[in-house]
């Protein structure tokens, strides 16, 4: 049989492919083989007993005692599943807890960089003319909004977005960039970007692995579709990000 992707023939595309997160959530679903299967754990065995009884039971001792031990311990299947599924929803409780930890470090970053934005334009408006989409970004986070499960992405791309357009600003007048408390915002930010950075490829981790695990059928993909779960997106780089890392650097 033949490679399925093979390298020498091809199809190729020299123009290159990019590569974007898919934004849209998976739900988990089971078929009727998977109620089947879960049927069949409780009643497979006993009925292969009942049968063996009805058709040999005369060269057994004690007809009833085979039916009722055999069924008896026909069912311990079943009841091991149960168990097993009850370890399945709890292993995703847990690691829905860990995804959410991840997450809030993330926010916690995040917050962070707006804090050291809002300080730096504080100091900079009073000296220079500030782009009007960094005010609008600044006055935005001023009214109280903070960073959550829906607007983290929105809230990394501003905040990306506001500081691409302040610094080069800032480097314009060299008194301002040799000010103490601008220079150290910088060294935080950049810092900053580096934990997020960090903190964003533990959270895709946890995120892979609970989309890996919610497929995996039995026991897990079966209690995943009772529950209702989906899969995760992973945290994506922004539009201003992406095409910022195509440009030339030096």
């Amino acid at each position: 049989m033949a490679n399925l992707l093979d390298e020498t023939s091809g199809p190729v595309n020299d123009n290159g492919r990019d590569v974007h997160v898919i934004d849209r959530q998976l739900p988990v679903t089971v078929g009727f083989g998977s109620t089947l299967f879960e049927i069949a754990l409780w009643v497979a065995i006993p009925i292969l007993v009942l049968l063996y009884v009805f058709l040999f039971g005369s060269t057994l001792e004690n007809r009833a005692l085979v039916a009722v031990v055999g069924c008896a311990g026909g069912v311990l299947p079943g009841v091991i599943f149960i168990f097993m599924k009850i370890s399945a929803r709890n292993y995703f409780q847990q690691l829905e807890q860990r995804i959410q930890a991840e997450a809030s470090n993330i926010d916690n970053f995040l917050e962070q960089r707006v804090q050291i934005l809002q300080n730096v334009v504080g100091i900079v408006e009073r000296a220079i003319e500030l782009d009007k989409d960094v005010m609008k970004s600044v006055a935005a986070f001023r009214s109280g909004a903070g960073v959550n499960e829906q607007n983290r992405n929105a809230v990394n791309a501003q905040v990306d977005t506001a500081f691409g357009r302040l610094f080069p600003q800032v480097e314009a007048y060299p008194e301002l960039k040799a000010h103490n408390a601008i220079a150290d915002a910088m060294q935080q930010n950049n810092y900053l970007q580096r934990e997020i950075t960090a903190a964003r490829t533990v959270y895709n981790s946890r995120v892979t692995q609970w989309n890996t695990d919610i497929f995996s059928w039995p026991t897990k993909m079966i209690v995943a579709a009772r529950q209702g779960y989906t899969t995760r997106i992973p945290f994506t780089a922004s539009k201003e990000t992406r095409e910022a890392a195509r440009s030339k650097f030096f």
